[in-house]
């Protein structure tokens, strides 16, 4: 098989990109390119800082800003707004122009390369219970500080968490 049939293969499995990769492809695509990202940052009242728990093969276990990776065509915008309902069942304001953007260079291959666009964000809604149990990806907890914990790709947002 040469290279145009390969590709061929490839395409015949992505129904649609603006929506999503399948997750081989996904895996595929980001050790050949930089991710583009957003992240949220979501403050309260109290300025505590909204962080979710994580656990995968590429994070590995630690609390880390709500965020998501751009996909084919779409906004950061909209990309913001997905996030926000996927991650926490809300919709959020934002500052249109980013608190801050970094280049994160992990050591791993598959998705070792991100550029990241963090987004000073209020949420629109309390947040529904999600029925996550503590420690559990996905877990949502306000932070008074920093925790040890956090995940070292979010290092670098340290001191935005306070």
């Amino acid at each position: 098989m040469n290279v145009k049939e390969a590709i061929a293969v490839l395409e015949a499995e992505i129904t649609n990109p603006t929506v999503g990769l399948p997750i081989d492809i996904f895996n595929f695509v980001s050790r050949l390119t930089p991710l583009v990202n957003i992240d949220l940052l979501i403050k309260d009242e109290h300025n505590r800082t909204l962080l979710a728990w994580r656990d995968d093969e590429f994070s590995g276990s630690g609390w880390h800003i709500p965020g998501g990776i751009v996909r084919y065509k779409e906004s950061l915008e909209t990309r913001i707004q997905k996030t926000a309902e996927k991650e926490l069942s809300c919709s959020v304001k934002f500052n249109p122009i980013p608190i801050t953007m970094n280049q994160i260079n992990c050591s791993h291959i598959t998705r070792g390369h991100f550029i990241s666009f963090l987004y000073e964000c209020q949420l629109n809604s309390h947040i529904s219970p999600n029925n996550i149990k503590p420690n559990n990806p996905g877990y949502l907890l306000w932070h008074e500080s920093c925790p040890k914990n956090l995940i070292s790709s979010h290092e670098m947002y340290r001191k935005y968490i306070l």
